[in-house]
């Protein structure tokens, strides 16, 4: 038996994820409850979701949470890491309230969350603080014992996630022809949001063009351009890229477009171009439609050879990387000295998210946050 790994004060773990549809049915209700509040018509909602129906009407995303669980639950039983892991969804079933009612009736006090989504950024971290303090909100209005709720910090450069993309880029680069094979680019990318909200990301004395959630992927990006070029001595151009964009055409998000930089690259002579989706933890609705259906539909127009790479997904070392997140944070929390465990040039993002970070345009309470009012 292995050596058991202390998670104290911690007594569970939660996944907490977007959600999506599984089966055509979900399709509309599922969207309804990512537009909440904005007023869109159920016509325009039906529109939206031909993405969706393409594949009849389920998003993958769910059944690769599934995956992860179980890689979670597999790694932490192998390490003598005795945490149970639950799942709770933003906007789908198992919906995140449920979820943390049912911890509570457990007898779970004290909670780390794990999110999937790697970078700051409102979409990316404080929306998901602002779920949690609504569900704790409906718990406290239900008379329940509240627990205390920590989010682990953001992974973007931890090792257990850099290396499974890097692998992933050398596979797609193995992939194409022989001929195009060293003059290829890579087009990093990730979900575009609007600028002013990629400007006000990360911490206030953090704030520039592109804030925080730029300069993270640009990071991690070097990182992976980098050790391509040490395992194959090619020396592959890269640029990082954005995709998903969606919202009101007038207001500024950021660029360039995958289907613009295609043509660009094409244009330009790029002979090749794999697509490294480095914004996305798994290969959901928006990884299958925006890269593998849109982008090479793009691309097969062009005649430019594309492969895309992989995302982390369940991949083993991802869910070592999560046990090591978790350990840290208890020792952080036990009052240990720790010295985290990040790559590249920006170090480990911070365990506690300050007051004004990732601000909403309309102030919402937000858990898990040195502004929390569940502290």
């Amino acid at each position: 038996m292995p050596d058991a790994l202390d998670a104290t004060p911690y007594d569970a773990l939660l996944l907490l994820s977007f959600g999506g549809p599984e089966g055509p049915d979900d399709v509309v209700p599922f969207l309804e409850n990512v537009t909440r509040g904005r007023g869109i018509p159920k016509e325009r909602l039906k529109e939206v979701g031909q993405h969706y129906f393409l594949f009849g009407g389920v998003s993958p995303i769910n059944d690769q949470n599934r995956a992860l669980l179980d890689a979670l639950r597999k790694d932490f039983a192998e390490h003598g890491l005795n945490l149970p892991v639950y799942w709770g969804n933003r906007n789908w079933a198992p919906y995140l309230t449920d979820t943390l009612r049912e911890m509570v009736a457990d007898g779970r006090r004290r909670i780390l969350v794990l999110a999937t989504s790697a970078y700051a950024s409102y979409s990316g971290c404080r929306q998901y603080r602002e779920n949690l303090a609504d569900a704790l909100a409906a718990l406290e209005a239900e008379g329940l014992e509240l627990p205390r709720v920590d989010k682990l910090r953001h992974y973007f450069n931890h090792p257990g996630f850099v290396e499974p993309m890097t692998d992933g880029v050398l596979r797609a680069l193995e992939d194409l022809p022989e001929d195009v094979r060293a003059g290829a680019h890579i087009a990093f990318t990730t979900h575009s949001i609007p600028t002013s909200a990629a400007d006000t990301s990360g911490p206030a004395e953090a704030h520039g063009e592109g804030g925080a959630y730029v300069e993270q992927h640009l990071d991690v990006a070097r990182l992976i351009a980098d050790a391509v070029r040490e395992r194959t001595g090619a020396d592959h151009p890269w640029r990082l890229v954005y995709q998903s964009r969606s919202g009101a055409p007038h207001i500024p998000w950021l660029e360039p477009d995958i289907c613009d930089h295609l043509e660009e690259r094409h244009a330009s002579g790029a002979p090749a171009v794999v697509m490294a989706p480095i914004g996305f933890v798994s290969d959901h609705m928006e990884v299958l439609y925006d890269l593998d259906t849109e982008a090479k539909a793009k691309a097969e127009e062009l005649g430019l050879p594309v492969r895309r790479s992989a995302t982390v997904g369940a991949d083993p070392r991802f869910a070592a990387a999560v046990r090591e997140l978790v350990t840290e944070r208890a020792a952080v929390e036990r009052g240990q000295e720790v010295t985290p465990c990040a790559l590249g040039t920006l170090g480990a993002s911070h365990n506690v998210c300050p007051v004004g970070c990732c601000p909403a345009r309309a102030p919402r309470p937000a858990a898990a946050g040195a502004d929390s009012p569940y502290a």
